[in-house]
């Protein structure tokens, strides 16, 4: 039976790590990266302070030549909109090698809601 793309976020979030907003928020402070895998339009109408994008769509051909992305053992924290595309983001960074990396739990949405402006 084929898999649905839900079934395929679920299935990457029982491999991966994440964590909540205010939890981005204090590892942001002590310099964790910020990475917006959302689509250039959505990074341009607003994206956490500080972050690097590389949309999901092409985040294996770029992440690797990427400056800021040199040290695999580095702390990422991954966001989309909602949490989907950063969960699959995020799983396949580990399978990349990249061992400190974490998906922001609701994405840029619960972001937005817990860290008003």
């Amino acid at each position: 039976m084929a898999q649905t793309t839900m079934d395929l976020v679920q299935a990457a979030k029982a491999n991966i790590s994440e964590v909540t907003a205010r939890q981005a928020k204090s590892l942001f402070e002590q310099g964790t990266l910020p990475l917006d895998v959302r689509e250039s339009a959505e990074f341009a109408t607003d994206h956490i302070p500080n972050a690097r994008h590389i949309s999901r769509g092409m985040l294996e051909f770029q992440i690797a030549t990427h400056p800021d992305f040199q040290d695999k053992d580095a702390s990422i924290v991954v966001y989309c909109k909602s949490g989907g595309r950063s969960a699959l983001a995020t799983q396949t960074l580990q399978q990349l090698g990249y061992t400190n990396v974490q998906s922001l739990q609701g994405g840029y949405d619960t972001w937005a809601q817990a860290t008003p402006v």
